[in-house]
């Protein structure tokens, strides 16, 4: 069998924007996209975009969320004689075992082989990997810390302050920041406790803390012919409790001759780690622009947007030729980064409640259209927004030839971009845009806590604007019901006041 026909079908094992995003590259390849339907949602839009939907076995135990249920999974898979799963991202998609199951039924799975993802999603032989590759670190501990008095004593050797991390671990979870050594005691068990809950897994190490740096990843892509590349890099600083809220690309704190040192450090550490697929190598850069390493995602990023829209490339594709043995259609020198491009999540959440998950059911929904704005999204008119899945329910991506033209239409695209019937991230993704330490690309990770006044941006005419839908809301309700009209939306009243 040759590697171009080996992947004739891929099961989608996730939902929302990334399903929808993987089987419209499915089927640009000629590639049949099956998607799963779950009893928590089994009218999601997701489903409509799919060519063959399967239905999400019946189990004994219901204790395990669908898209985590390996067995299940896999088993729909082999039934069904499909030849491919892709994990998206979140769920099992940096699950060695999960990865194992696959290959162990004769099932291809999208993404590096079990022994990579094993070695990159355990921080501490992760390190041994970017040594060897001479990938700059910060200084801690060489193994995993499994005493209080082992933490103590490197606390010694290192100073404060000091970030207690979680061996297994990601996304902000069983990770603590020490300052002083009374402090020791409290994190560190703290720190263990969390990532035994979170992963099963106690065991934590030990790192240098770095004050306010900025977050640069690196996206690399490499094949089973020994090619490894860089796709530039993405700025990733506007977090909240280290979660990423809006992404850009490139980043406004490097030069041409720091993004050739910072690439060239991802690209060594994935030919050391033996890498094959997609990936993404994340760095911690300070204000001396000294850069380390921090970790590296095994799958396709939830920002990788802004990636394809400075590279023209499809990251998805590239993720599938690898997995069906093909060798990169590309190479180093074909990369060009062209413009400038930003991504706004924009989730279901009530930002002036401390981004707390909102739910509820869209009524109305109005995207901005245009040349270099591109929406991904797993949400139209009808659709609930659920406690049982992840609250984002779209992405604004825009492209521009320049940072302050792109920085410019992003805002012109979320004036425009109205949900009715939930609360979402839009005001705060404006509220970042218009913000004066944004807008001179000057910003680090404690963007939200030192500089920004407000977590909202209020239109100048936003509370005419509710003013004039109070009262068209109230004249509609006492009208005759024969003369009753449809409701105008948001939007159209703002269209109405701009013509007065």
């Amino acid at each position: 069998m040759k590697a171009k026909d080996k992947i004739h079908s891929i099961l989608i094992a996730n939902r929302g924007e990334i399903a929808i995003r993987i089987a419209r590259t499915a089927k640009k390849m000629g590639i049949e996209s099956v998607g799963i339907r779950t009893q928590k949602e089994p009218n999601a839009f997701y489903l409509s975009q799919v060519d063959r939907i399967l239905d999400f076995p019946e189990r004994e135990k219901n204790d395990i969320p669908e898209f985590l249920d390996i067995e299940s999974l896999v088993l729909l898979a082999k039934r069904n004689k499909i030849d491919a799963i892709h994990p998206g991202y979140g769920y099992l998609s940096e699950n060695a075992q999960f990865a194992v199951r696959c290959t162990e039924e004769g099932i291809i799975f999208i993404g590096p082989s079990p022994r990579v993802i094993q070695n990159m999603g355990d921080k501490i032989v992760a390190k041994e990997i970017a040594a060897k590759g001479k990938v700059p670190m910060l200084g801690g501990s060489k193994g995993s810390v499994d005493t209080l008095d082992e933490a103590l004593e490197i606390a010694k050797q290192i100073g404060f302050p000091l970030i207690i991390k979680a061996c297994a671990g990601g996304g902000g979870r069983g990770m603590r920041i020490v300052r002083k050594q009374s402090e020791m005691k409290q994190m560190y068990f703290s720190a263990a406790s969390e990532a035994l809950s979170a992963f099963n897994n106690p065991s934590v190490f030990i790192e240098k803390y770095l004050e306010n740096p900025r977050h640069i990843e690196i996206q690399i892509v490499a094949d089973t012919f020994g090619n490894v590349i860089h796709l530039g890099e993405r700025e990733c600083s506007v977090q909240r409790k280290h979660q990423k809220l809006l992404e850009e690309a490139p980043s406004p704190a490097l030069d041409e001759a720091l993004r050739k040192k910072m690439t060239d450090a991802a690209v060594s550490l994935a030919k050391e780690a033996g890498y094959i697929s997609l990936g993404t190598v994340e760095f911690l850069l300070d204000k001396d622009k000294n850069f380390y390493f921090m970790e590296m995602n095994t799958r396709v990023q939830v920002e990788h947007p802004v990636t394809e829209m400075i590279t023209g490339l499809d990251l998805i594709e590239l993720q599938i030729r690898v997995a069906n043995g093909e060798k990169l259609p590309i190479s180093q020198e074909d990369v060009k980064l062209n413009g400038w491009a930003i991504e706004c999540r924009i989730n279901a959440e009530d930002v002036q409640a401390g981004f707390s998950p909102y739910l509820g059911v869209i009524k109305a929904l109005h995207v901005p259209h245009g040349e270099g704005i591109r929406i991904d999204s797993g949400v139209v008119v009808g659709s609930e927004i659920t406690p049982f899945f992840d609250s984002m329910v779209a992405k604004l991506i825009v492209h521009a030839k320049d940072r302050k033209t792109v920085i410019s239409k992003t805002l012109q695209a979320l004036n425009e971009f109205q949900i009715k019937g939930i609360k979402t991230t839009i005001p705060f993704d404006k509220a970042v845009l218009h913000n004066k330490a944004f807008e001179s690309g000057n910003f680090d990770t404690s963007f939200i806590e030192k500089d920004m006044d407000s977590m909202v941006y209020q239109e100048k005419d936003e509370e005419l604007l509710a003013a004039l839908f109070a009262v068209n809301h109230f004249e509609e309700q006492n009208k005759p019901q024969e003369n009753t009209e449809e409701n105008p939306d948001l939007w159209t009243l703002r269209n109405r006041m701009n013509n007065m």
